[in-house]
Formats: structure tokens, C-alpha cells, sequence
């Protein structure tokens, strides 16, 4: 059902994307891990959807849900939003069906991400985070170092042994990055695939989306265990 909400926070995610908190108020805002708004500026015709890039379990915690909006080089996502706080922005959903499910009978998971398809991914793994005895890898690819959404809090849920985190940038660029460099190939793969039965999801550019579900095949997962956003 459609619902008016405010914006409440703006922050820097990448040089082209932000994360925006739209404030859900009083009013309960039910969703599962992976689904998506659309959403737009009060009263305008134009609208865009967004992957919420959190758990339901963060949306009734925190009372707002998270997007990662793309951005031009001048900070602005397009004529149908205004990245104002305390604009209103018109909601639509929750839609799609690529989401993580409520009782998943593995406990490996494996998130391949690409730019900005770690949103719904993100909101994924948080949900997987609360599932006992699991182990969590997330493979993410983007074109330069800064364009890792999310990064500090990746990075410290590796840190700590949560996840198992590898990234890869796919543009030469002249930085300090000591990390892998090119496309996610099999041999990087394999290092987070540690058996069959692990349920996989893959979300970002359409060339990442049409080769991984082949080598995850490749490494022995099976296809009804991959999990694409086609959407």
C-alpha cells in the first residue's frame, strides 16, 4: 500500500551513491530481506525503485529503512527525488522476489555483489547474521577502491570472523589498493564455496549476473541454490 514518508538522514556511501533513511514513523513496515520501493518525491509522477539495503530486523530496531541511491557527478539522483532532509518521499511496496528465506535449510551462504547490488544483498546478510551455526561469504566487486558501499562495516564483520569478506576492483586505477584486481573468476570464487549445499545470491552488473551462476555450477553448487536478481 502506498505510504508518505520523510526523509530523515543523507549519507556519503561511494562518489556515486548515498545511503538515505526514510523515516517509517509509527505506522509497522513489513518486508523480507531483498525486496525492494519505488519511490519519489511527494506528489511527482516519477518514480524509481530501490532495493532496502536492511533487515527487516534493522528497519523495527532503527525506525527507518536504507537505501543506496545512485548519483550524477553534482550529488543528484534524478528529477524524480530530492535528497532533502525532512523532504517527503512517496513509497510504493514492498516488491520482488528475490529475498532470503525465513527458514533456509543450509548454513553456507555465499553473496556476490557488484556497484550498488549490495543493497539487497546487505539486507540479506544481516538477516543471515542471526541464523545459528551458518558461515557467510560476500565476494564484492566494484570498479575503484572508493566504490565499496558499506565498506567500514564489511570489513569489521570480517574483522571479527562474521563473514568471510573478499573484493575485487575492476578498473586499473592509480591508488594503494592491494587487493585483487579484474572480474571475479572461478579460482576467486572457489576460495568462499566450501560445499555443495551452500545457497547462493547474486546481485549487480548484468554480464556478473549471467557468468556466476555458471561457475558456482562449475564448483558443484546446484542451480535451484542460485539465486539471481532478474529484476
Amino acid at each position: 500500500m502506498p505510504r508518505t514518508l520523510t526523509l530523515r538522514e543523507v549519507l556519503p556511501a561511494t562518489p556515486r551513491a548515498r545511503i538515505v533513511r526514510l523515516d517509517l514513523g509509527a505506522a509497522p513496515f513489513e518486508y523480507l530481506p531483498g525486496q525492494a520501493v519505488v519511490v519519489g518525491s511527494h506528489g511527482s509522477d516519477a518514480r524509481r525503485p530501490y532495493s532496502i539495503a536492511g533487515a527487516p530486523e534493522d528497519a523495527r530496531r532503527d525506525g527507518f529503512i536504507e537505501l543506496l541511491v545512485g548519483v550524477n557527478g553534482d550529488g543528484v539522483p534524478g528529477p524524480h527525488l530530492a535528497l532533502d532532509p525532512g523532504a517527503l518521499v512517496d513509497v510504493d511496496g514492498p516488491l520482488g522476489a528475490f529475498t532470503f528465506p525465513d527458514a533456509p535449510e543450509e548454513s553456507c551462504f555465499v553473496f556476490i555483489a557488484g556497484g550498488t547490488g549490495i543493497a539487497p544483498l546487505r539486507a540479506m546478510l544481516h538477516r543471515a547474521l542471526h541464523l545459528p551455526h551458518r558461515n557467510i561469504g560476500l565476494f564484492y566487486s566494484a570498479r575503484t577502491p572508493e566504490e565499496f558501499a558499506f565498506e567500514p562495516e564489511l570489513r569489521a564483520l570480517a574483522d571479527t570472523g562474521e563473514i568471510e569478506l573478499r573484493q575485487t576492483v575492476t578498473r586499473a586505477v592509480e591508488t594503494e589498493w592491494t587487493g585483487a584486481r579484474g572480474r571475479i573468476d572461478r579460482a576467486a570464487l572457489s576460495a568462499l564455496v566450501h560445499q555443495p549445499e551452500t545457497l547462493c545470491f547474486i546481485c549487480g552488473p548484468a554480464a556478473m549476473v549471467d557468468e556466476m551462476p555458471r561457475l558456482l555450477q562449475e564448483l558443484g553448487i546446484a542451480r535451484e541454490r542460485i539465486r539471481i536478481e532478474e529484476w
